[in-house]
């Protein structure tokens, strides 16, 4: 398992199918929610509509037998007095829940003092005595003695603060909703249902609920819900298929770049270079770069490989001189050379230190960063020197002091070497450059040779004794300071006609 979703193929598949997924469900879940949402508005639009039409029919003295939406067709409808009492109800109405109440079965009721209080326009006005009068306010105070309850209401107080109260034969504004079932003709649904406040001239506040069925709905959802089963993990299967073989052949090359470092790793053989696919994208930068790596390395280690074996060359010599003197000294001590043997010696100590250099350069050891004086150290080398001249103006750079040093030994050493009579050391500045120069007198450096020079174990001057020249690493080592101090070192021709080299350093 830890192997199969270790690969970058497995991990891309999991990730784009996990990503489809949440996005799907979500989006599924918005969709059914906004269906939903959208099917039961509609419902208690349509409920809302016959709730009042019927309120319509009230308000115009309409008897409730001959009230239109009561018909068996119809849904839901229920008539409701200010008592709480059902006055009204659609035909084999069984059963209800979700309304004002659960009554199916209407009551009849007695006119609310309202309506006896309020005569009908049509009915002519009685008239009564004073007698009559005075008896009837007995009677009604024996009456409201007698009766204690008080009428219970369907609208509750935050209706009637909300809303004034409503005049004969107005329909109230304000529809409230809900979800409920009911039994109709021993047929259970669900329904969506509205109810709409009346206030009629003869039989007071009536409230009307109404319901439209939410069969449409349920439908509608669950048809949604199982086309979402079924098709969102087709989806995300077909997701991550495509995902597992797109990935799959974008990752090829890759296989083959892996494929061909281990055979180079096996082989050792620098010389190969992985295949580089003909796209521009990242894979195809990644095997440029890793062939770029591999030259690289070959140069290194062909470098190194040249350099181990130039260094034994050039150790072999004096070590047998050294050891041929020696053995004549064991044999004959009369014989020995003992200057010859010091100066073997000596350049044995100079050849192992600038070994020794050359590798920490190789390293990659960064030069001490502390303030040096071209000019200063300029004259300090050049004292004691015969032939060499100095014109220096100031000019600081940083780095390490020794390795400068060294430098600048290298370069007076080789122009001695080389020079007729004089060699001649400026420093000056340059923008924000320091430039060290070293010109000689004598028969310069052909313009070919001006690079090779710089290479280790190289000598121009094939006929020179190894006694008189050195082993070819002063140049070299020279030019590799220059690298670590962030300049340059270049070859060139003086205007005496001899060689000129110069160091460009940044100023501190």
């Amino acid at each position: 398992m830890n192997r199969l979703f270790g690969s970058v193929r497995s991990r891309a598949t999991l990730g784009a199918t996990l990503v489809v997924a949440v996005a799907l469900v979500v989006t599924g879940a918005a969709v059914l929610q906004a269906l939903r949402s959208n099917l039961t508005a509609e419902a208690g639009t349509q409920a809302e509509d016959t709730a009042r039409a019927v309120a319509s029919e009230l308000a115009a003295r309409t008897p409730y037998d001959q009230l239109s939406g009561l018909g068996s067709k119809s849904g839901p409808v229920q008539v409701v007095d200010e008592d709480g009492n059902l006055v009204a109800a659609s035909e084999d109405l069984q059963r209800i829940s979700g309304t004002v109440t659960d009554q199916v079965e209407p009551r009849p009721s007695s006119p609310s003092p309202s309506a006896s209080a309020s005569p009908s326009p049509s009915a002519p006005a009685r008239e009564v005595d004073d007698d009559e009068d005075e008896d009837e306010e007995d009677e009604d105070e024996e009456d409201e003695d007698e009766d204690t309850e008080t009428p219970r209401s369907p609208s509750t107080p935050e209706d009637e603060e909300s809303e004034p109260s409503l005049a004969p034969g107005e329909t109230s504004r304000q529809t409230t909703f809900g979800s409920g079932a009911a039994t109709m003709d021993d047929d259970t649904a669900d329904y969506r249902f509205a109810a709409v406040d009346v206030q009629t001239h003869d039989r007071g506040l009536l409230t009307v609920s109404a319901g439209a069925p939410l069969a449409a709905e349920h439908s509608a959802v669950r048809t949604a819900l199982t086309v979402m089963l079924i098709g969102f993990p087709l989806l995300a299967a077909l997701v991550a298929g495509m995902t597992w073989v797109v990935t799959g052949r974008a990752l090829r090359p890759v296989a083959g770049i892996r494929e061909e470092m281990a055979a180079i790793t096996a082989s050792e053989d620098l010389k190969r270079r992985v295949p580089e696919p003909g796209t521009h994208d990242e894979i195809a930068r990644l095997a440029r770069t890793t062939n770029e790596t591999l030259a690289a390395l070959e140069t290194s280690v062909e470098r190194q490989r040249r350099f181990v074996a130039d260094a034994s060359h050039e150790l072999r010599s004096p070590i047998a001189s050294l050891r041929t003197q020696l053995e004549v000294a064991a044999a004959h001590p009369e014989l020995l050379d003992l200057d010859g043997a010091v100066e073997d010696t000596v350049r044995l100590q100079h050849l192992a230190a600038d070994l020794l250099l050359l590798a920490r350069l190789d390293a990659g050891e960064r030069p001490v960063d502390a303030r040096v004086d071209l000019a200063a150290l300029a004259r300090e080398e050049a004292a004691g020197r015969t032939g060499v001249t100095v014109d220096a103006e100031s000019a600081e750079v940083a780095g390490s002091r020794g390795q400068l040093a060294r430098v600048l030994g290298n370069l007076l050493d080789n122009g001695g070497r080389h020079a007729r009579e004089t060699v001649s050391v400026s420093v000056r500045r340059e923008g924000d450059w320091a430039v060290l120069a070293v010109a000689d007198d004598g028969d310069g450096v052909a313009e070919a040779d001006r690079e090779r020079i710089f290479e280790r174990f190289v000598r121009l001057d094939a006929a020179r004794s190894r006694d008189d020249g050195g082993a070819g690493l002063g140049l070299a080592i020279a030019r590799d300071v220059a690298v670590r101090h962030g300049g340059t070192l270049t070859a060139g021709a003086a205007p005496s006609g001899g060689a000129l080299f110069a160091l460009r350093l940044p100023l501190a």
